[in-house]
């Protein structure tokens, strides 16, 4: 049984493994310092990734076509919740359409490269990949390039996310379309307004119990309060 200074101390950001006893839950954040090789990601505190075999390979295995040519970054939120396999694609996969192939010759290098060098090659542009905060992915999620994903959204299993999701809705499906919202569109601007993400960690504790089980009006009333 924990002692009551280890129940009431608040969780570790930096913690690579927050919860005891639990390898397969690893904070996103620490894990991507241990990876001075990947510059084009960011991850909010208190984010996580749950996987049961191969939590501590995120960015290898769920980071697809991430080659870090494309100058194309994918930036995650603080207390996101990301369920084993979720995916995130990297538009370095994305082959040219302006032609009548799509077939990238110039990785072969020799005589197909001398043609036409990468350098010329006609690479299809895309946005950042941005995932908000408190953003839940569900199981074998897959993020296509240069999708955005609003605050406090839900994405269900296996859903394929290639257009931008509004904040906090749910979605489902492939192509991922919304099938509900969580608050109408005024509500969730007032969550957005609150950004309750950006308050201290001491504060968002003492706020749980609204958070996870109250309104928006009793929200903003600690957030007055407070």
């Amino acid at each position: 049984m924990r002692s009551k200074a280890e129940a009431a101390a608040l969780p570790d950001p930096d913690a690579l493994h927050p919860v005891p006893n639990k390898p397969r839950i690893v904070f996103l954040k620490p894990l991507l310092a241990t990876m001075p090789g990947i510059t084009n990601c960011a991850m909010g505190d208190f984010t996580y990734y749950d996987d049961p075999l191969h939590a501590l390979d995120f960015f290898r295995r769920n980071l697809l076509y991430n080659f870090q040519v494309s100058g194309a970054r994918l930036e995650i939120g603080r207390y996101c919740a990301i369920a084993t396999g979720a995916r995130f694609m990297f538009p370095d996969a994305m082959h040219a359409m302006e032609g009548p192939s799509t077939y990238p010759f110039g990785i072969l290098g020799g005589a197909f490269a001398s043609a036409l060098p990468l350098s010329d090659y006609p690479w299809r542009p895309a946005r950042d990949t941005v995932v908000g905060h408190d953003v839940w992915l569900g199981m074998e999620a897959t993020v296509m390039p240069g999708v955005r994903i609003g605050h406090g959204a839900v994405v269900g299993a296996r859903a394929v996310v290639a257009r931008d999701v509004p904040d906090y809705a749910v979605v489902a499906g492939n192509p991922a379309r919304v099938v509900r919202r969580r608050y109408n569109e005024d509500d969730a601007a007032r969550l957005v307004a609150l950004a309750w993400w950006d308050w201290p960690a001491a504060r968002v504790a003492k706020a749980i119990p609204i958070l996870a089980k109250g309104g928006v009006a009793a929200l903003e009333d600690f957030s007055a309060a407070t």
